[in-house]
């Protein structure tokens, strides 16, 4: 298994970071098994497109709620990763209150 748990949706709360807000998020190495997404469908072309991250942030955004770590953004990155046989992913990590 790649990730944790496949979840359809964001169960937390807003956590109100704007994209301009989450670069002041330093980034840090998260293994890719103890992440639970937030979307179930993938775009292929965001996967295979090589400049899928020219426009983005390069990490990706981890939401840390109730001692599980969701991946809100860069599920494309985190694929990525599995298919380079990597086990960690480095993503920004935003711990929310609840």
């Amino acid at each position: 298994m790649i990730f944790k748990r496949v979840g359809e949706g964001r169960p937390y709360p807003e956590h109100g970071l704007s994209p301009r807000s989450w670069a002041s998020v330093p980034p840090r190495q998260v293994r890719l098994d103890e992440l639970v997404t937030t979307k179930g469908t993938l775009q292929l072309e965001a996967l295979l497109d090589e400049d899928s991250t020219f426009y983005g942030d390069l990490f990706a955004h981890v939401v840390e709620w109730r001692g599980e770590l969701y991946l809100e953004d860069g599920l494309h990155r985190a694929l990525r990763a599995a298919l380079q046989q990597r086990n960690v992913l480095h993503a920004r990590v935003h711990p929310v209150a609840g």
